[in-house]
């Protein structure tokens, strides 16, 4: 099992950038899957972002694609979301998610989910 905590969620003007982080707790991190959804309001839970245990493979939506880096840090138990050129469209609750193994772009294939962070983007 593995507990997830988001943080670096705020305010930004568009054309900004923000990072968000999700701190891991236990020793099975490195062979979790990670993903990165986020859901606004009247809006179903989107997919955004997922990465590999090792993180030698990544994916993205495409309203993301080329904006926004997903990483990690394996020895620090860390997953990272880089956002740049962020739209108002990007206002959203973001929220880590882990699975072992395999990543997925379905929000029902995670198992473990983070409390979400806040992400609010002024035109």
């Amino acid at each position: 099992q593995v507990q997830l905590v988001e943080s670096g969620g705020g305010l930004m003007q568009a054309g900004g950038s923000l990072r968000l982080s999700c701190a891991a707790s236990g020793r099975t991190f490195s062979s979790y899957a990670m993903g990165w959804f986020r859901q606004a309001p009247g809006k179903a839970r989107e997919f955004v972002a997922s990465i590999t245990w090792s993180g030698d493979s990544t994916n993205y939506s495409d309203s993301v694609k080329g904006r926004f880096t997903i990483s990690r840090d394996n020895a620090k138990n860390t997953v990272y979301l880089q956002m740049n050129s962020l739209k108002p469209d990007d206002t959203a609750v973001y929220l880590c998610a882990g699975r072992r193994f395999a990543m997925s772009g379905r929000y029902v294939d995670y198992p473990y989910w983070g409390q979400g962070t806040q992400v609010t983007v002024s035109s």
